[in-house]
């Protein structure tokens, strides 16, 4: 079964998922709009549903061996560790180091040279998480088959340095601060996602 782009957005709907406001997104940019993954990703079923849909287009994608999925913490976790199940290969992630504010592998998570990876992401804005990870991923010497999210909010524009799938591709709006809209109007902006700014 192939995703239609309308039913997943339908879940995050009936999730209470997709939300409307003023939002400082984990990039730094504003919108009006935010799909917050840990909604739907909080029910073990639409977890597993939409890890399988994300497996099936990636194993498309790639096109032959996968040896581990990668995701940034922490909005990947669920759904990559869903997608590793559903292409049953391993499951590990990065983690931006405290000093550097780099994507790096901690917790003696290890790739090794040749390997073939996937990047799996719950939202994709700029790319910059995922081509963080398929950088890392690339410096440990691993080849980086595909990328995939549940959404792509940049309307396919966003480059990961990698060949990139998503269950739903949406063109959202989003704002440097300085040319913000909403803080123009004077409207509180919330930081809903999990990275600090």
């Amino acid at each position: 079964m192939t995703a239609q782009p309308d039913n997943i957005l339908e879940l995050f709907r009936s999730t209470g998922a997709y939300l409307q406001g003023h939002f400082r997104l984990s990039s730094g940019l504003h919108s009006s709009e935010y799909l917050q993954c840990a909604l739907v990703l909080q029910h073990p079923a639409a977890a597993q549903k939409l890890g399988e849909l994300l497996a099936a287009e990636l194993r498309r994608l790639a096109n032959g061996k996968i040896d581990l999925i990668a995701s940034p913490a922490l909005g990947g976790l669920i759904i990559g560790h869903e997608v590793a199940r559903a292409l049953q290969t391993r499951f590990l992630f990065t983690e931006r180091d405290p000093g550097t504010g780099k994507m790096t592998f901690r917790r003696g998570f290890h790739v090794a040279p040749g390997e073939v990876a996937i990047v799996v992401e719950d939202v994709v804005t700029t790319g910059g998480s995922t081509r963080d990870v398929v950088e890392t991923l690339q410096s440990a010497g691993a080849s980086v088959a595909a990328a995939g999210s549940i959404i792509d909010r940049s309307g396919g524009s966003a480059e990961v340095g990698a060949p990139r799938v998503a269950l739903a591709t949406l063109k959202v709006a989003a704002y440097a601060p300085e040319l913000c809209p909403m803080c123009a109007q004077g409207l509180q902006v919330v930081k809903p996602g999990s990275r600090p700014t």
